[in-house]
């Protein structure tokens, strides 16, 4: 029943917003009391910040397996890239409610989202370092800025990006790879 309260909240957030959404339009949605919304979650916060952290701690664990695959640092950039864009076809409404409901966090639990976002980047951008390092990518590339380029690039293809369109996920990450690359990639 907790699985089924989130999702539908998400749809929800996503649709109404999360001010916008009480909890009675969450039970109502599954035809459910406002008891046992509160069996699982002590407030509606309490449960935007489970979507938060299952949407976090899901690309954090789908990245560390990637960054520990002995592939080139090129190929680890296209799989994190890649990892982001397909992601969308299963938490593209998740990702939404991560990016767009973020202030609606209180303090104490912001601090336990904001690190775990930080360290998302910041393992891309050692990522970049790495490659750097090994000559894959040009010695004077500012890692800080082109992590900074890669996550807008990924994370704002969850505004356009449809999994059943035109390009398939797999077209659309090797076109961003390909347009980062030849940026950054060294002669």
């Amino acid at each position: 029943m907790k699985d089924k309260i989130t999702e539908h909240s998400i749809q929800l957030f996503e649709k109404q917003g999360f001010k916008e959404t009480s909890i009675q339009d969450i039970v109502d949605s599954i035809g459910v009391t406002k008891g046992t919304f509160y069996y699982y979650f002590s407030s509606k916060e309490e449960l935007l910040m489970d979507i938060h952290l299952g949407y976090i701690n899901y690309l954090l664990e789908q990245q560390s397996k990637i960054l520990e695959n002995n592939n080139s640092c090129k190929e680890k950039l296209f799989e994190i890239v890649y990892m982001l864009i397909k992601n969308i076809k299963k938490q593209g409404s998740a990702a939404n409610i991560f990016f767009r409901e973020m202030k609606n966090l209180n303090e104490e639990r912001l601090a336990l989202i904001v690190p775990k976002r930080d360290e998302f980047r910041l393992n891309i951008e050692k990522l970049l370092n790495d490659g750097i390092e090994k000559g894959e990518f040009k010695a004077n590339l500012n890692a800080h800025i082109i992590t900074f380029a890669i996550l807008g690039a990924t994370n704002w293809s969850y505004q356009w990006f449809k999994p059943n369109g035109t390009s398939t996920d797999l077209e659309v990450a090797k076109i961003f790879v390909e347009m980062i690359l030849e940026g950054i990639q060294s002669n």
